[in-house]
């Protein structure tokens, strides 16, 4: 379905959902910007947080968007990612993203903070 063929309600939903994706792309970007860079923040942590929680909703949803159902009902049978890819490479978005979410996480525990240098 097109946007104008949607009802309003699920023109709101995909709209939140995908500001939603658009923020949790942010929070990746910035746990390996972080894991590079070797620097640590508030922000960090409430990325790392969110991705956790949005990995415990897929694995809640066995792999699927937990606001599939949601969107469905609301009349949009679209899942997120098919907005901007092909099926089936949408459907590998999730496995890659979260492979791609906990190296990012694993680098920033394994990579210690740098440490400003000394003044000589």
């Amino acid at each position: 379905p097109t946007w104008r063929s949607l009802p309003r309600r699920a023109v709101a939903f995909r709209i939140a959902h995908v500001i939603w994706g658009v923020v949790e792309l942010g929070a990746l970007a910035h746990v390996w910007g972080s894991a590079l860079l070797r620097h640590r923040d508030r922000c960090l942590w409430a990325s790392m947080t969110l991705l956790l929680v949005q990995g415990v909703a897929l694995v809640a949803g066995r792999g699927n968007c937990p606001f599939g159902p949601v969107q469905r009902q609301l009349g949009d049978p679209v899942p997120m990612f098919e907005l901007v890819l092909p099926p089936r490479a949408a459907k590998a978005a999730i496995p890659v993203l979260f492979v791609v979410a906990v190296t990012g996480m694993v680098a920033v525990l394994l990579r210690p903070p740098s440490r400003p240098s000394s003044p000589n």
